[in-house]
């Protein structure tokens, strides 16, 4: 099963809110298994126009348990928080698992 990526883009109004949304939000990444891979304030775009002032990348085992993070009791207390004091597009991305050649136990 391939693993999923949470992706969120944040245009950060209230700092002090953030940090609170911080705090409530981590027992529920946690409790998910999930690991933050990227935290960056200063993405570098290479094309278009890129959203926020800081972008996070979030791994999960699964589709299904990012999406049990996000609807799970713990984050639906944290994410009013982050709703008051930033401006975010999120998106769940399914992983991309590398099909095996017939004959080889090794990925292509």
């Amino acid at each position: 099963m391939p693993k999923a990526y949470v992706i969120l883009t944040e245009a950060i109004e209230d700092e002090a809110g953030m940090a609170a949304y911080g705090r409530a939000s981590a027992p529920a990444l946690v409790a998910s298994g999930a690991r933050v891979l990227a935290a960056d304030p200063d993405p570098q775009t290479l094309e278009g126009t890129w959203h926020g002032d800081r972008t996070v990348v979030l791994e999960f085992e699964s589709v299904k348990a990012a999406r049990a993070w996000y609807a799970s009791p713990e984050y639906e207390k944290a994410k009013p928080l982050r709703l008051a004091a930033a401006r975010t597009n999120a998106v769940i991305l399914t992983g991309f698992e590398l099909p095996h050649r017939s004959g080889s136990s090794r990925p292509a």
